[in-house]
Formats: C-alpha cells, structure tokens, sequence
C-alpha cells in the first residue's frame, strides 16, 4: 500500500481534531523523530534554554522597574515587564490593558490615531499626555498576554502553522479558515520575514523582536531594533528625552526579556481538576463541537538546529521537538469580536485576532482580547463570525453538559 506523504498525514491528523505535528525524516521508510512533552510549571526554574543562573539575571532584568532617569518615557505605559505579566508569577498574564485608536478614511481603510494607534496610558509630564482625539472613533482595549511558554511558540516552524490553516476549511465546513500573515523580523540583517504569532495582531515572528518593540511601546525606551522614539499624538517629545536610554549604552536588555521568555516553562494543567469526570466529558465535548479547529491542543515544536524567526535564530535542543498544549492555533481569525485595527497583517485583518490560547486561562478573570467577557459562558457566547457554528453547536448542548466544557476550561 502507498504510504501517505508528510503533507496528507498533517492534514489527516489534524481534521481528526488535533495536530502533533513532528518532523519525519526519510530513509526507505518514514522514521519519526521521537517528540517529547515541554516542561510545564509555574516555578520561575529555566526549560533548559539557558542556565538557572542566566535565567535568574534574565528575570531579574524582566522584573526590574524603570525610572525617569533609567530612561523612562516620555510616554509609555509602564515602568517593567512585570508589570503586565505578573499572574501567577513573573511572565503570567494580568489585567493590564493597553489603549488603541483610529479611524477609516474616505474609503474604508483603517488609518491609525496621530502618531500611531496606541495611546500611552502615562507620561513623564502632564503637557505630553496622549488621549484619544474625538476624530479616533475606532477604539479598543488589548488586555495583557502571558509570555510562558512562548520560547517553544517560537519555535513552530512557519509550515507547521501554515498546515493549520489549510485543516480549518476542511474541518469545519468551510466555515473557519485561520489566516497566517507574513511580519518583519527586526533583527535579520536580511530584511527576512516569518510567520507572526506573538501579539493580539500576530505583529511579530520573533521573541527578540517582540521585545524591542514591548522595551518603546510599553516603556518608551529606544533600542538598537527599534531605535526611534515615540511621539505624544504625533508630536515630538525631543524635549522631554534628557536621559540616555539603556540601549544607548550598548546594553542588552532586550536580548535578556528574550532569553527570559524562550526559558520559561509552559503553563501547566491544573491536573487534579483535568482528571475530574466532568472535566475529561467536557474535553471530550470541547473537540466534539469544534472548539479545537482553533484552540488546538497539541503542537510539536521544529527540530533541533532548525533555522526559524526567518533565519535569525536556531531552534535549540531544551526547544526543539517538545510538544506543546497552547490549546491555540496562533493564526488570525474573524469571530465577530474584532477591533478594527490594522498593524503589521494588512487591511484585511482589521477585524482579525490571534486565537486566545488557553494555557493559563485558569488565571484570568477577564477574557478575550478587551478583557469584557468575565465567565467562560459570556467568551463561549460572544463568538461570531467563523466560530458562529461553533457556537450555535454550544447552545445546542444541555445545561449539564455547557457545564462539562465549563469545567474542562478552569483546568488549562
């Protein structure tokens, strides 16, 4: 019998509603290359990325709080890291939100707010504060995401997500059909792109680019990737910029919130909860109904010494070949919740967002992208759009079993 190629068992394994993706390697006959489970735990202790001792100066450097004269500002949102990844502990998520803006023009387009679509929350002096003008009436929260685990997010291969989204159609009808986007890698010298997977708006491919961008926009501190400064509502801020910034001075802070975010361990299970009856029915019924053509549990990271983030970085052996239960696909999708804001995806994402992966969610009281829904229920009802079947498969369910997949949920 014909064995099936590489591309046909991906998809056939994904439609069976979950996607373990390994890589295959070809010798007479197809020998998979043995995957192992990524170390998952709230414990602050490195994956093996890293040393404990490098990951401990790398969190020190994550937790540590800016000031004015460490280069604060002008405008910015907050003074560290922590300070919007912090539950349950440092890298976690919180209920930090940041603020966005702008508006359509004459023919549909999104334009950004005066100097770009986020509007810092804080500044270093009254005169500089950004608001929203009354001409910015498209507006949204984006509540903070967590960052562990995100050193094995990084390393998915690009083809991995994109097989993905070739499932979805498949799965669901024609109904659901993720979108990839192509995003600058800010520190290839190449110009090379990758596949974007960190941020609401799948804005960046990289950890380190991620980081550069997070070090201006959440800090106001300029950096070698990212080496211009933020403007107040598109007006300078030259005057208020007296202190050095860090990066300045050749320091390496971002490469540090880099190291610390790919060392960090995978959210855990809570498993005591995960081994409920009602929790393993509503797991079962979670993949019944199509939750997880999106929510997907299983991912296999790359292989060791595989080139990702477009060439930059090196899938490492405490990275490569670990699979992963993001219970996310990491691909943009149209659910009726959208913000309206375009960033690195184009026009037609405006109305996209990244899938929320549910590792964690356990720790959160607010949820989906402006934090608005506060129960299970309330997220499950506000899907629309591609999820509108999903979901109409939810309200189907009797009451017991809605509180199965309710249940399944507070494990994650």
């Amino acid at each position: 019998m014909k064995r099936p190629n590489l591309t046909t068992m991906l998809l056939l394994a994904a439609t069976a509603g979950f996607l373990v993706v390994s890589t295959l390697r070809v010798e007479g006959l197809i020998d998979p290359i043995v995957a192992t489970e990524a170390p998952a735990a709230f414990d602050n202790q490195t994956n093996g990325f890293i040393s404990q001792q490098d990951f401990d100066a790398a969190l020190e450097q994550f937790e540590e709080i800016q000031t004015i004269d460490d280069g604060l500002g002008p405008v910015y949102n907050a003074q560290g890291c922590v300070e919007c990844h912090q539950n349950p502990i440092t890298g976690g998520i919180s209920q930090i939100t940041e603020l966005r803006a702008g508006h359509k023009d004459a023919y549909g387009n999104f334009v950004d707010a005066p100097g770009g679509s986020l509007i810092n929350d804080r500044a270093i002096d009254p005169s500089i504060q950004e608001r929203v003008p009354d001409s910015e009436k498209i507006r949204t929260f984006r509540t903070s995401l967590n960052v562990l685990g995100d050193g094995f997010v990084e390393a998915i291969d690009d083809g991995t997500l994109s097989t993905i989204a070739a499932a979805q159609p498949l799965q669901s009808g024609g109904l659901i059909a993720g979108q990839t986007t192509d995003v600058p890698v800010l520190e290839s010298p190449t110009g090379a792109t990758g596949v974007g997977r960190f941020g609401w708006k799948n804005q960046h491919a990289s950890l380190l680019s991620f980081s550069g961008d997070a070090y201006l926009n959440e800090m106001g501190i300029t950096n070698r990737l990212v080496p211009d400064e933020n403007s107040s509502l598109g007006r300078s801020v030259a005057a208020f910029d007296t202190v050095p910034d860090p990066e300045d001075a050749v320091k390496n802070d971002i490469d540090l919130f880099a190291s610390f975010m790919r060392a960090t361990k995978a959210p855990p299970r809570d498993a005591t909860l995960a081994q409920t009856p009602d929790a393993i029915a509503g797991s079962v019924l979670f993949n019944q109904i199509g939750c997880n053509i999106c929510h997907v549990t299983s991912i296999t990271t790359a292989p060791p010494g595989t080139l990702v983030d477009g060439g930059a970085f090196v899938v490492p052996p405490a990275l490569g070949n670990k699979i992963i239960h993001p219970f996310g696909d990491f691909l943009l999708h149209d659910i009726a919740t959208g913000d309206g804001i375009v960033q690195n995806g184009g026009q037609s994402t405006a109305n996209k967002l990244r899938t929320a992966p549910l590792w964690g969610v356990r720790t959160r009281d607010r949820l989906m992208h402006a934090g608005l829904a506060l129960t299970f229920k309330e997220a499950i009802l506000r899907h629309g759009g591609e999820a509108s079947g999903v979901r109409a498969s939810f309200q189907a369910l009797l009451p017991l079993l809605q509180n199965q997949i309710i249940a399944f949920l507070k494990s994650p």
